[in-house]
């Protein structure tokens, strides 16, 4: 058998409060939103109160850290599950304030009514009314001694049996030394195990991820900024998402705010734009990416507890390294220039908006590319070429929809090879040769739904090249995508549902094209052949019927530019498969030019 990698110890509250407040267990969420709502934190007392179980909590304990002068520095516990609970403790126990969703710090009181024994939230008529405790705070935590509590409560309440209010205050009191079990994780636990462990104890079954991991590493090292660093990724996603929170930042946490931090990411007030919103998963991959030259965020956690990878031991010295180093990747990542060009960049490929982008990783290490090049010094020009083309080959091959974190180590390392021109076009000769072009990527076309990303690089092949919409004299693309416009099938869906085809046949990506509402309303379940002779009759001088186009070399154009076939003008339902089949061949190539254009 091998040794046991962990310990179930019981505390009591108190005590478990007091290696809270001195640091022993750190709590990485502790300035993060607390998510649970005040009727939670009674439910969690009220369940105290009765005696009944409230869940383990689960820590894992850093490692032993060699110190500069020799000595070694026992590693303090993080706390991993139960954030929540311990949170919602020095909450309702200690008084402490709280920062709810909004990142701003309340007070959450709860009150208890002794000859009830019944837990409430506080609320203006639990404050007048002299049966509750509005607050059990002061009791609980010893700031009230229990004879003083008995006393005031029945003087207020006279007609109130002394002797039930002694026994539901000490009760009360007697909270703070009941017992809470905590499973302490051994450090050298590699994370999958500890996610294996989180789960099974877990009756939620809440899957944390490595980057939450990074995260709480962060947050519990304050001797090397971790908890100034830990809100700063926190603060930049969030305000990426929300940048009208900029005005209550200062207010909300005067730390931060005159902090270096809050002036490096002081332009997101202004910036509405929503293509690329950052998670903190995303800062911590790009980030480590750049600047480790690494993709796998286990080795990060390694590194922030000061692993040697060679000597298997934990030094201070590779622990204060990796902390610059990550907070170097952070600074870059953040930094107004390097955002707002990288996500021109990406609109300049005709990825206008945030719905376009079906794949973040590929975002991201786009991202970590224009970043590690530019550091470089390479010039800007190619960058741009670079990115671009990369970006769009990560689409076109789904090249992390499988083990992404897997293919981004590996593609990391590419960033420093001498000439990555060089390696672009290694990748493009092995992933994009003809046999794609002309059968793979066609074939990958024939599927059913508008949220597939080749259909998004199709519709960005058309943006960028400037196109109007499905019959459209003047309203672009790009106008139709950017306002919302709406999606509607070439062959109509009532007219092929009516000859019994089924949604994957008639929500086909090949008959789907941008296109104006009203322009759709008036071909409503007309076959091609029906509404396209309409338009065909006003490109010779009869009265508009269905758009503006009234010149034949405008309509052929039209078609053209949506990768429509000249033959669509004269099919009918019975030939919805060649049209798919033709039209499939011509949005391929439409993409494939589109491709070599960037």
């Amino acid at each position: 058998m091998g040794a046991q990698r962990y310990a179930v110890n019981q505390y009591m509250i108190d005590s478990l409060l007091a290696k809270v407040r001195e640091g022993e267990i750190a709590i990485p969420e502790i300035q993060r939103p607390f998510v649970w709502d005040a009727s939670q934190v009674r439910d969690l007392l009220d369940s105290l109160y009765k005696g009944y179980p409230v869940g383990y909590l689960i820590a894992w304990r850093n490692p032993d850290v060699k110190l500069k002068n020799g000595q070694t520095a026992q590693g303090k516990m993080i706390l991993i599950d139960g954030q929540q609970r311990v949170t919602a403790l020095t909450a309702a126990v200690l008084g402490q304030p709280v920062v709810n969703k909004d990142y701003r710090k309340v007070q959450i009181r709860i009150a208890f009514h002794p000859i009830k024994q019944r837990f409430e939230v506080c609320n203006t008529a639990i404050e007048r009314d002299s049966a509750w405790v509005a607050d059990i705070a002061p009791v609980v935590s010893g700031n009230i001694r229990l004879m003083k509590a008995i006393n005031a409560y029945t003087q207020a309440n006279p007609e109130a049996d002394a002797d039930v209010v002694e026994e539901a205050l000490s009760r009360l009191i007697d909270m703070a030394k009941m017992q809470i079990g905590l499973i302490e994780l051994s450090h050298d636990l590699d994370i999958e195990t500890v996610t294996e462990i989180f789960i099974r104890i877990n009756s939620k079954g809440t899957v944390l991820s490595q980057a939450d991991f990074v995260m709480s590493k962060i947050a519990a090292d304050a001797h090397y900024g971790g908890p100034l660093l830990r809100k700063a990724i926190d603060y930049f996603c969030h305000l990426a998402m929300e940048p009208g929170f900029y005005a209550q930042l200062k207010e909300v946490d005067a730390e931060f705010a005159a902090s270096y931090y809050l002036a490096r990411m002081s332009w997101l007030r202004n910036d509405n734009d929503s293509l690329y919103d950052p998670s903190y998963t995303d800062v911590l991959r790009v980030a480590f990416g750049t600047e480790f030259g690494r993709g796998k965020l286990a080795d990060l956690v390694s590194l922030l507890s000061g692993r040697n990878f060679e000597t298997k031991q934990y030094e201070e010295t590779i622990a204060e390294q990796s902390f610059a180093k990550l907070a170097t990747g952070v600074g870059r990542y953040i930094n107004e220039t390097h955002f707002q060009r990288f996500v021109m960049l990406i609109k300049s490929a005709g990825f206008i908006t945030n719905a376009m982008v079906r794949s973040q990783n590929a975002l991201n290490f786009s991202y970590a590319l224009y970043l590690g090049l530019r550091r470089r010094g390479v010039d800007e020009a190619r960058i741009e070429r670079f990115v671009r083309r990369w970006f769009v080959l990560s689409i076109l091959t789904g090249r992390f929809s499988g083990s992404a974190e897997t293919q981004f180590e590996r593609d990391i390392r590419l960033i420093d090879e001498p000439d990555f021109a060089a390696v672009l076009e290694r990748i493009e000769q092995a992933e994009l040769s003809d046999a794609f072009w002309t059968l793979g990527l066609v074939q990958a076309l024939d599927v059913s739904s508008t949220n597939h990303p080749l259909f998004w690089v199709f519709v960005a092949a058309q943006i960028k090249a400037n196109d109007k919409g499905l019959l459209s004299r003047d309203v672009t693309v790009r106008e139709l995508v950017g306002h919302l416009g709406d999606i509607h099938h070439i062959f109509p869906r009532q007219l092929l549902k009516n000859a019994g085809l089924g949604r994957t046949d008639y929500n086909q990506i090949a008959n789907y094209a941008f296109t104006q509402d009203a322009i759709n309303i008036k071909i409503g379940s007309k076959s091609p052949h029906v509404y396209l002779a309409d338009v065909q009759a006003q490109c010779q001088g009869q009265a508009l019927k269905l758009g503006g186009i009234d010149q034949l070399d405008e309509l052929h154009a039209n078609l053209a530019a949506n990768s429509l076939p000249e033959s669509v003008l004269t099919m009918t339902v019975a030939d919805y498969p060649q049209f798919l089949t033709e039209r499939r061949a011509l949005m391929a190539a439409k993409i494939k030019a589109y491709y070599f254009s960037l």
